[in-house]
């Protein structure tokens, strides 16, 4: 009987461990307050590959996570492109990043249908998904100039309103520091 509670104990104690270190290991929730995590993903515009470390620091950003068959991806598209027009000779700044798999001529389809006047990335492996914890599609990130997350929308946002114009303008108006 006592050498089973040992046994016990010793399960019981490598099952904490293992915990601990999955625990420890696992990358940090991404939520509003975080540095925004760097990816990378083709700029269709130019067959570049871009990040958004090298490619949008220092600028207002709306990082947007989509995909040409979701609808309500297709529903905030006009949103997002009025806003963008408004906003883009400030400074601010879109990086939409659809995740369809494949060629990028579907994508590139899309945002001439829809006269997408922002930066459409392409990202066929959808790696952008895990390194943002998305749960589904639309999501978008709102990263201040300093790289931080002050925002997140899951699912289609109204991003043309005058709430998330103020937003905007008032982190456009801040120092980069």
């Amino acid at each position: 009987m006592r050498n089973s509670w040992k046994a016990f104990l010793v399960a019981l104690a490598a099952v904490g461990g293992v915990a601990w270190w999955l625990i420890r290991s696992a990358p940090a929730r991404v939520e509003v307050g975080m540095v925004a995590p760097d990816f990378t993903a083709t700029d269709l515009a130019t067959g570049k590959v871009v990040s958004l470390r090298a490619s949008y620091r220092g600028t207002v950003t709306l990082v947007n996570i989509w995909a040409t068959w979701c609808d309500p991806c297709k529903q905030e598209i006009p949103a997002m492109d009025s806003l963008y027009r408004s906003l883009a000779s400030r400074g601010f700044r879109i990086a939409a990043v659809s995740i369809d798999k494949g060629s990028p001529t579907s994508v590139k389809k899309f945002a001439a249908q829809y006269g997408i006047s922002f930066d459409v990335l392409h990202d066929p492996s959808g790696a952008i998904q895990e390194i943002y914890q998305t749960s589904g599609v639309p999501e978008s990130f709102l990263v201040d100039k300093t790289g931080n997350i002050v925002r997140i929308a899951q699912m289609a946002a109204p991003w043309n309103s005058p709430e998330n114009h103020r937003i905007i303008e008032h982190l456009l108006a801040a120092p980069a520091s």
